[in-house]
C-alpha cells in the first residue's frame, strides 16, 4: 500500500499543470485529483485560480469537448451528457454552449443507427415488448423521449 505524499506548492503546480496538459479538465476534476494527492485546502484555491489565469482550466472549452468526445465514441444522447456535466459542477450556459457542438441531422442519424442496431438483436417475438426494450435502451442512452416515440412511431 503506498503512502500518501504530500506536495509542496510547487510539486503540485507541477503535477497538476502536466495533468491539465493531457486533455481538458474542469475545475471540479482537479479539485478532486488535488484533494486525493493530499494538497493542502488553502494551496488547492491558489493552484486553481493560477491554472484557471493561465487556461489550463477552461469549463467552456471542457464542456465542448466532452459534449464532442461522449457523443461521437460513447454515442450518448444530450439528456445523459447534460447529466454527466451537472455531476462536474460545469455552469449552465457552459453546458448548452457544449450542446451546441452536437450537430441535429447527425444526432437523429445516430439515434436511429442505435434503435436499429437494438431492434435488430432482440429476438422477442411480441412488438409491444420489443419497442419498450427499444425505447429503455436509447433512454439509458440519454436520449429524448419525443424522439424516440417519433422514430418507434415512424417505424410502424
Amino acid at each position: 500500500m503506498q503512502k500518501n505524499k504530500t506536495y509542496n506548492l510547487k510539486e503540485a503546480i507541477e503535477r497538476i499543470q502536466s495533468y491539465c496538459a493531457l486533455q481538458d479538465r474542469c475545475r471540479w476534476e482537479v479539485e478532486k485529483k488535488m484533494k486525493e494527492w493530499g494538497v493542502k485546502e488553502d494551496i488547492i484555491e491558489n493552484i486553481l485560480s493560477d491554472l484557471i489565469l493561465e487556461k489550463f482550466i477552461d469549463e467552456q472549452r471542457f464542456a465542448e469537448s466532452f459534449c464532442r468526445g461522449k457523443f461521437r465514441i460513447k454515442r450518448w444522447g444530450k439528456i445523459k451528457i447534460k447529466n454527466e456535466l451537472r455531476l462536474r459542477k460545469i455552469s449552465v450556459s457552459c453546458i448548452n454552449k457544449g450542446l451546441e457542438q452536437i450537430d441535429d441531422k447527425e444526432y437523429y442519424s445516430v439515434l436511429k443507427e442505435l434503435h436499429k442496431k437494438k431492434k435488430n438483436s432482440l429476438k422477442e417475438e411480441n412488438q409491444f415488448v420489443r419497442n419498450i426494450k427499444i425505447v429503455k435502451y436509447l433512454q439509458q442512452k440519454g436520449f429524448e423521449n419525443n424522439l424516440i416515440l417519433e422514430l418507434i412511431n415512424s417505424d410502424k
